[in-house]
This record gives structure tokens, sequence and C-alpha cells, in this order.
């Protein structure tokens, strides 16, 4: 790619991150009152439906407020990001004061109120740690704060919990709400966030505690090595549910993928990859990215499925015996759906591999991707500017929210802050 196209990439980047993304959160997600954020906003953008509290989110602003403040390149300033530590700040102090069940659980809640008072939900009875994934974006937004702002307590907040939260990974003691499973089944969506997870806090013990970020390196390489040779079949298909013992299950629930996770864990193994310096993993994650593209993409309206079959377009299979399963429900009602957090993660991936690998074929993906998400999802009143969340098959938006019943920057900040990074690369090694 050209350096003019690289610089012209760029300027749009930039643009979207600062200009509509950050301009939507920029002081109203910030409770100033009790600490943590806001985010129980419509799909719309135009109206704070409750003061409630999710872990899951919570640590997700943590993370990206804290790494905006560590950008070293792009059109941040240097009083902008210094805000952004500010509010990552006062994010992690309410974590760590309110995200645990009970003083010295190392279990984190699911919600809490506005004041962070853990809440129950629903059909859950008292239990109030529902969700792993929750202590996972707990850790993952304080190991990235500690690096940010030289907090060695962040950072050993974090490993306690990882701790905690790897040990009942291990025992599979543990739901995981939105998307709760019955025992004898594995969620891809475990490995694969937990290659993050793990990732994030090596980073953090990198500077705080080497002797425990070696080991942590036999854990990522697990995680990768599971989700590589457990969940990756011989076509490069990425199953999202199989059997407690890894075998493939020939249901509907067995023969599906979820092309945004995979495409998202694939520049996670790319991390992972340039850590435990395994070059030979590029190809594979190379051709899973591309299949992830190929069967994920709607060749009638266009974009990405939330969720496909194992050769493209709507999955298929019989339901028995896992029809009351809630993934179930939510493959028969809602494969069609177009996400916008699915997009963000392709636009990055698109353009990583290609950065990685020089085939053409991704820069003809990212392109395709780039036009479809910027013509679908960004809010057209200037007065909100996010994207929308969440549209029909056909391109119609809907004003509903997944999984959480919130609105999340997490994934298009994330991934809009590391193509700005990547192109800044690419600028640079161009010009050598």
């Amino acid at each position: 790619m050209d350096k003019s196209r690289i610089r012209e990439l760029l300027g749009f980047y930039e643009h979207e991150l600062v200009r509509n993304i950050l301009f939507f959160w920029d002081e109203k997600c910030i409770d100033k009152d009790n600490g943590g954020y806001f985010n129980c906003f419509d799909g719309k953008g135009e109206n704070l439906l409750s003061h409630d509290k999710y872990i899951w989110s919570q640590g997700r602003f943590v993370w990206l407020f804290a790494r905006l403040a560590a950008m070293d390149c792009g059109t941040l300033t240097k009083i902008e990001r210094a805000k952004y530590l500010d509010w990552a700040a006062q994010g992690a102090e309410f974590l760590m004061a309110h995200c645990l069940i009970a003083p010295g659980v190392w279990r984190c809640a699911y919600v809490l109120d506005e004041t962070g008072t853990p809440k129950t939900v629903e059909g859950w009875g008292d239990r109030l740690d529902l969700s792993l994934s929750a202590d996972g974006f707990v850790v993952s937004g304080l190991a990235r704060f500690a690096r940010s702002a030289n907090r060695r307590d962040c950072f050993e907040f974090a490993k306690t919990l990882y701790i905690a939260a790897r040990d009942r990974y291990d025992r599979n003691d543990f739901i995981n709400l939105p998307y709760p499973l019955r025992d004898g089944l594995r969620s891809h969506g475990k490995p694969m966030g937990f290659m993050n997870i793990a990732k994030e806090l090596y980073e953090a013990a990198l500077e705080f505690d080497p002797a425990y970020a070696e080991e942590l390196k036999p854990q990522l390489r697990e995680f990768a090595e599971d989700v590589l040779h457990t969940f990756a079949d011989e076509n490069h298909c990425v199953r999202e549910v199989v059997a407690a013992d890894g075998t493939f299950l020939t249901s509907l629930l067995g023969r599906h993928m979820n092309p945004g996770h995979t495409i998202e864990g694939m520049w996670f193994m790319t991390e992972i990859m340039d850590i435990l310096g395994e070059p030979s993993w590029l190809k594979r994650i190379a051709a899973i990215t591309w299949k992830a593209l190929e069967c994920g993409w709607d060749e009638d309206f266009g974009g990405l499925l939330h969720f496909c079959g194992l050769d493209g377009g709507e999955p298929k299979g019989e339901t028995a015996p896992y029809e009351n399963e809630t993934m179930t429900i939510q493959l028969l009602h809602g494969w069609g759906d177009k996400l916008w957090w699915v997009h963000s993660e392709a636009l990055y991936s698109t353009l990583l591999m290609y950065a990685r690998t020089e085939d053409e074929l991704f820069w003809e993906w990212h392109r395709r991707v780039f036009n479809y998400t910027f013509e679908t999802f960004p809010n057209p009143n200037r007065e909100v500017r996010e994207w929308f969340q969440i549209h029909q098959r056909d391109g119609a938006p809907q004003n509903k929210v997944v999984a959480l019943p919130v609105k999340d920057p997490y994934h298009i900040a994330r991934n809009l802050l590391l193509i700005i990074e990547l192109l800044y690369a690419m600028l640079s090694e161009d010009t050598k």
C-alpha cells in the first residue's frame, strides 16, 4: 500500500475515533458522584435507561481510557491523554472498592447499582457472580491501567483476581451469563477470551513481576493451542461450541460459527504468536481468519452475519437435544443480525492480516468490510454520532441491545486505536 493511501486511512480513522466515537462518550459516561461509568443507553444512544453498572462494561471502560492515555501516536493531545488517565483512575478505584461479591471473596459481581452495591438478577436467586467474563474484563482493565499509571496495587489486585478466575475456569466452576451452557459443553469464547486476559496481565507483569510473566507464558500457549486444536477443524472453521471432551457435535449448536468471535480471536492469537516466538502459526491464523470472513459474509445483503453455518449462510442442523439452550435460541432468531462489534473487529483483523502476510486478498476484504461498515453503522444524528449497535439482516437499524443491556464503546474504540497504531507502524516501515 502506498504512503498516500496509508495517510488517507489514518486521517479517516483518527477522525472517526476522536470526532465521532469519543465525542459521544466525552463526559456523559462519567459518574462524578459515585465513580464508575454510565452506559445503559438505548441502541440509538439517545436515552440513558438505567444507572446500573455492569462489571463487564466497567472493566472495559477502564481498559479503554487507560489505553487511550498511553497512545503515543495519533491526534490526542497531552491534555486529552491526561483526562483519559483520570477517567480510568476513577473507574479503577470504583472497581477495586465494589466489584467483588464480598470483601476477600475473589469473584466479581455481575451488576451493581450506581453506588456500587451488588444486585441480583431475576431467575438466579441470591447468586451475584454470574459471569466469568466480568472477572476477566476487570483483570484486563486493571492490568492495563497499572501500566499506564504505574500502579502496582492495581496490578496486584488484577493478579489475585486472575488466579482465582483461572482456578474457576479449570474447575468449570462458573456461570457465564448472558449465554450459559449446560454441563458437558464448552464454548470457544472462554479460551479465546482468556488469551486476551492473560496477555494483558502478562504485559503488566513484565513491568511489575517479571517472574510471574514467565509463569503466564505457558498459559498463553495453552489457551491458544486449545483454540487451534480443539475448536478449529480441518477446514479452518472454528466451532463455537464443542463437547466437554473436545469432540464435535452434530447438532445445530455444534455446526455453527461465530464469525466475530473467530476474527477477534485471531488477532489475539497473533499477539500471542509474537510473545511466544511462534511465526509458523501465522499461516493457520490467516487461514482461519479468511474462512470466517468467507463463511460469515452475507452474499445477499452484505456485511458479516452474527452466526453462520460451517459452509456459510444460515446455520443448519437438528436443535435436539439442545433446543432449550440460550445459544440455540440465539441461533434460531438472531443469526442474520448485523452487529457493530463484529465489523469493528473485522476492520482491524483484515488490515493486520494484510500487514503480516502481504496477501492482497486481505486488503480486498478490508475494503469490503470498510464500505459496508461505514455505510451502515455510524449514526447520522450529529448529536449522537456513535454507531448503531444492531441492524437487521437487510441493514435496517434495530433499537435493541445484545448480551448486556448497555451501549458499549469498547470494540469500536479499541479497534480504531489499534488500526491507527498499525497504520503509523506501516507508514514508518514504508518510509525506511
